[in-house]
């Protein structure tokens, strides 16, 4: 579920510029990545004029607001081509700070294995009030005992899971927002009909730009409350375009254009891939520890069960998260979100109180 966090925000930080401009944007790691190394380098004081006690929260705005800045460079390039070449060139630019970062000595003694924090925990909370913040980290983390007197001790895992979720929260909102607002009513011109908007006076590329920083804002955000959590980073999990993909699948399982829809989404890609793994729970792992010996050695196809599950079922996540990305494309193209979004006749929020009422009485 903490995966689901950050990787769902950095989704909808996705979702927010190409859902609601149009403009796919396949070069997105790069701001994912900016945010999780500028908060471990900042940690480490390898980031000039930032001490490196500095708490988190600050290095957290400040490598977002970095972020927003590179948006605005690449995409000052990049807003002057559309469709498939815009897709192409953000591409571009994000393999050239990815082969960058990853040969980078000043990352790291090995930057291609990325950088890890040297320091104390990273905090989330009120900067410079311990009373209000909690470390988070899988194993630096902050545990909670005896909470409120009720008797419930809450592990670091659990407490860094809900302090991540404050930050993926308010940020949901925020973007949420902004799509609400004026300008993200311009960005949802630009996507029905450029054109259009242009001709009625809307400066569409400064729109666009602006659109893209905001993303690249929070796409920043992800990375730097990922890199809070694992305590390290590499070129690999942050700046590589498969991260990007990954961005991509879940907004598109959870529904283009919805900004809730990635989380959906997220949750559902993230769910399957652990149903279908090889550890510890994986429905692999249950047929062969939950079925007799005589079901294991019965006859499928000329095959035993047991040598079936190993060769199709083990360790074949990707595959079957492949089929069923296709499944989505063809049948439910407008994704779990929007799909629902469709059926009810509105944003689930409005319409399905009325739904519920209808079915209640």
């Amino acid at each position: 579920m903490v995966v689901v966090l950050y990787m769902g925000l950095f989704a909808m930080s996705f979702d927010f510029v190409s859902g609601y401009t149009g403009y796919l944007s396949f070069g997105h790691a790069a701001f994912y990545g900016t945010g999780a190394y500028f908060v471990v380098l900042a940690a480490n004081g390898q980031v000039p004029g930032i001490p490196g006690g500095t708490p988190f929260m600050i290095t957290l705005v400040l490598g977002a607001v970095l972020a927003g800045l590179l948006a605005l460079v690449i995409g000052s390039v990049s807003f002057r081509l559309t469709g498939v070449y815009f897709a192409m060139i953000t591409l571009g630019f994000a393999q050239v700070i990815y082969e960058l970062i990853r040969s980078w000595g000043y990352v790291s003694t090995n930057p291609t294995e990325g950088a890890t924090v040297s320091g104390d925990a990273l905090a989330i909370g009120v900067p410079y009030v311990d009373a209000l913040s909690l470390d988070v980290g899988r194993l630096t983390g902050e545990s909670v005992e005896n909470l409120l007197g009720l008797g419930i001790d809450l592990s670091a895992t659990v407490v860094s899971y809900y302090a991540l979720g404050i930050v993926v929260v308010v940020c949901y909102f925020a973007m949420q927002r902004i799509v609400h607002s004026p300008f993200g009513r311009v960005m949802i011109a630009i996507r029905e009909n450029e054109e259009r908007a242009r001709a009625v006076g809307y400066a569409t590329y400064r729109f666009k730009l602006a659109a893209f920083a905001v993303s690249g804002f929070f796409g920043a955000i992800a990375g730097g409350i990922f890199a809070a959590y694992s305590r390290s980073v590499a070129p690999d999990g942050t700046f590589y375009f498969l991260v990007t993909a990954d961005a991509l699948i879940t907004t598109i399982v959870g529904g283009f254009g919805t900004l809730a829809g990635p989380i959906y989404g997220t949750l559902f890609n993230q769910g399957l891939e652990d149903v279908l793994s090889t550890e510890s729970g994986g429905i692999a792992t249950l047929l062969r520890e939950g079925l007799p010996a005589s079901a294991l050695e019965a006859d499928l196809f000329g095959v035993s069960l047991e040598l079936f599950v190993n060769t199709a079922v083990d360790g074949r996540a990707p595959l079957y998260l492949g089929i069923v990305f296709v499944l989505f494309v063809l049948f439910v193209p407008n994704g779990i979100l929007g799909t629902l979004r469709d059926r009810l006749g509105g944003t689930v929020g409005k319409r399905l109180p009325d739904h519920l009422r209808r079915y209640l009485r």
